[in-house]
């Protein structure tokens, strides 16, 4: 007689533990815990590898199965996929029972993979879609509104729920729901935003309102990025409407030699009076790579000067754009440019 076994999982993440070391590291790790073995952490990659295809052999003989689930699975598929390969080829065995699930936002993640990767990949995908807003809002109501066996008072719950229910035609609300979708659309987030709204009702009264969504959401939409344009200087904004413009011409690859190009060509079109030297103009660049607003596109190119590495946006056109609105003294040719490449 065979006992079936719940499966043992071994949770990875793509944001920790894309390099091939670490990531087998953690894996001998989490199998060592699992089965209250010692875990040696100055083993190498290569004693991690052949302990881990060990564990799968012995596991499968067991009948036990071991269950891999590979978060943001795309950034596992960069570099030498050393990592995916040795788990796909492992699976490969008769004995093994184990399975890998990727986990990702991008729709082309398998396409990432090498051809030795994908030779063993088995091309199962599943897509989930979000769930559309009437959905969204008939599971807050139905975790929001009291029950009358709820145990309180009946007058209490009838106010209660007729208040609620005014908060959920209010347009101010749907407004809440979209915005948090488009940031977050899982069980989970809706969940957290709910427990923050009920935390911020009025304990007097008793009661939800519409403020206490809005407080809510607020305190999950973190904006660090737009906190760091904040006190940006006039150049430092012009260098990335600069990069806003390039990659809305749809250039793949660019520098601060193609940044400074396009500077000097609004400088010339517009005869503006904000003229830097390229040395000026190369700290600021710097400074919003050290504040972690733009970021080198690439690791090749490392022994390269910095004015030619390829570079990419961190910040999204209408974050960009509220900042050029916040910014009291920014000049009025920025904004211009920057409405003129969104409506175009």
């Amino acid at each position: 007689m065979r006992f079936l076994c719940a499966p043992f999982q071994i949770r990875l993440n793509g944001m920790l533990h894309s390099d091939d070391n670490c990531a087998m590291k953690e894996i001998a790790r989490q199998l060592c815990l699992e089965h209250q073995l010692s875990f040696s952490k100055m083993a190498s990659s290569d004693d991690n590898t052949e302990f881990m295809i060990d564990m799968l052999r012995e596991c499968g003989l067991a009948h036990k199965t071991i269950l891999f689930v590979l978060e943001e699975f795309d950034l596992f598929a960069q570099g030498k996929q050393r990592l995916l390969y040795s788990l796909l080829d492992a699976m490969q065995s008769l004995t093994s029972q184990a399975v890998v699930i990727g986990v990702s936002c991008r729709l082309d993640a398998d396409q990432l993979l090498e051809k030795r990767v994908r030779s063993r990949f088995s091309h199962r995908k599943l897509l989930f879609v979000p769930s559309p807003l009437d959905d969204i809002q008939r599971l807050v109501e139905h975790l929001l509104v009291l029950t009358k066996d709820s145990g309180l008072p009946a007058q209490y719950i009838t106010d209660y729920n007729s208040r609620l229910t005014n908060i959920f035609i209010d347009n101010k609300f749907k407004g809440c729901l979209n915005s948090l979708m488009d940031a977050d659309a899982t069980t989970s987030n809706i969940l957290r935003f709910l427990f923050r709204a009920v935390s911020y009702m009025n304990m007097e009264s008793g009661f939800l309102s519409m403020e206490c969504f809005q407080k809510a959401l607020s305190s999950m939409q973190r904006q660090p990025k737009t906190d760091s344009l904040q006190d940006l200087s006039i150049l430092e904004l012009y260098i990335l409407v600069c990069m806003h413009r390039l990659e809305d011409k749809e250039q793949s690859s660019y520098n601060f030699t193609s940044i400074m190009k396009e500077y000097r060509s609004i400088q010339d079109a517009y005869k503006t009076s904000d003229k830097y030297s390229s040395t000026v103009c190369f700290r600021a660049f710097e400074h919003l790579l050290d504040r972690e607003l733009i970021s080198f596109g690439d690791n090749r190119g490392r022994n390269q000067a910095l004015e030619y590495r390829s570079v990419k946006l961190l910040i999204s056109s209408r974050e960009l754009a509220q900042s050029l609105k916040l910014n009291t003294t920014c000049p009025a040719v920025l904004q211009k440019l920057l409405d003129r490449e969104r409506y175009m």
